[in-house]
Parts: structure tokens; sequence; C-alpha cells
């Protein structure tokens, strides 16, 4: 049986389909989430996609942070639900205080779309199990607000304990602090990622398939878990 994961729609998503069709081609079950219900319908992971969801009013994931789905999203994470925010999901888990610091405007006040190069540091998460300690992958990057800041005793934080996912490699596209473009929880269940590995998925429309790492990453730790 396959895994089920669940992919969130809020108002004014925009990947939301990218991402269940990663999930999909990754050998997962796409199971489709309304931003308005609570229920998560037996879901074994979540993704909360990107776009901009409520029109990014107040500031990003302000508003989405407190949709219906988001009280049971919350709470599954807390308690071990594996839940992966990519650009617009990365700003929603932030304002829900499920990873520490704050997505900001472009140090540069540019919306910023490119292929960018990363490294994975962190490879022991339910999300990047996949991929390689230092391994360095090729996936698309577009957003205004992808500067992740934090103060200085929380980023030497993440970075003593290995809570930085991803860095930005070849240039930093937005000013993020210490360079970096992904953290995760202290469990490793929940992830952060300002680029876009759904969009990295089939050599027909990706500049690689390096961004399959973080869907199949999931499937493999979701076996783990039940055997």
């Amino acid at each position: 049986m396959s895994a089920r994961v669940g992919v969130v729609t809020f108002p004014g998503s925009l990947d939301d389909g990218d991402a269940a069709r990663a999930v999909r081609v990754s050998g997962g079950e796409a199971v489709r989430l309304w931003h308005g219900d609570r229920d998560l319908h037996g879901v074994d992971a979540v993704v909360l996609p990107g776009g901009f969801s409520y029109g990014d009013y107040l500031r990003t994931g302000a508003i989405a942070r407190f949709a219906p789905v988001m009280e049971s999203i919350v709470d599954g994470a807390r308690a071990g639900l594996p839940v992966l925010g990519i650009c617009n999901g990365f700003q929603i888990l932030c304002e829900a205080h499920l990873l520490p610091g704050a997505l900001t405007r472009n140090s540069h006040l540019h919306f910023r779309n490119r292929d960018q190069w990363l490294r994975v540091h962190a490879s022991n998460t339910a999300w990047t199990n996949s991929f390689e300690t230092d391994q360095e992958i090729l996936v698309p990057l577009k957003s205004g607000e992808g500067r992740y800041v934090a103060d200085q005793a929380t980023l030497d934080e993440l970075a003593a304990n290995g809570r930085i996912v991803a860095t930005y490699l070849r240039g930093n596209p937005n000013g993020s602090e210490r360079d970096i473009a992904g953290v995760t929880n202290e469990a490793g269940n929940v992830v952060g990622l300002m680029p876009h590995p759904e969009h990295a998925i089939e050599a027909l429309t990706g500049p690689s398939l390096d961004g399959l790492g973080f869907f199949t990453s999931i499937l493999k730790h979701l076996a783990g878990a039940s055997a």
C-alpha cells in the first residue's frame, strides 16, 4: 500500500498540483487537503506547497497559519507527523512556529526566478534521507520573500545541531543569513525549503531530477517507520 502524502491547497496556492504530481512520480499516493478542513484524512505526511496563500496579505504565511487545516497539521507535526513546507509553505511553517526564524523580502527587493544550486547538509531528516551529506543539487527557485533571517543565537544553534538542511551555492539569491535555503526542527520531521524540488522531478520540464529525492526520502522514512 502506497504512503499517503497530503498536499494542502490554500487560496492562492499555485504549486499544489506540481507537489501532488511529485508525490505520485515518486511512488506515493497524493491526497488533496483543503485549507478549511481540519480533517487530514489519515495521511502519513503533509506538503505545504508554494504560492501566495491568502494573497500574502499582512505578510507571507501570516493568515494561512490560522487556517483550520493548520490546527491539525501543527498538532500532528508536534506528535511526529512529517511535514515539508516549500517556499510559501516554508513561510507558513515559520509563522506557525514549527520552525524558527522568518522569511522576509529579498535583500535586493526583486523577485528572483532561476535554477539554483544547493548543498544538502542534513541528510538525516524525514525529507532528505535519499541524499548524501554535502551533496550538491540543482532545483528551481522563485520567490520575492525568500530571505531567511533569525537572531544570531538561533543561527548558531541551527548550525551546531545540524538543523541547516541546505545552503545556497554559487551565489546567494536573496541575502539569506548564512546562505540558508532550508532548515529542520529538532526531531527532523518538519522541513522548510525555499527552492522548489517539485519542479525538478522529470527531465522534460526540470533542470535536473534532483528534487525527486525529497519525495523518495519521505517514502523511505515512512516505510522504515512501519517496518
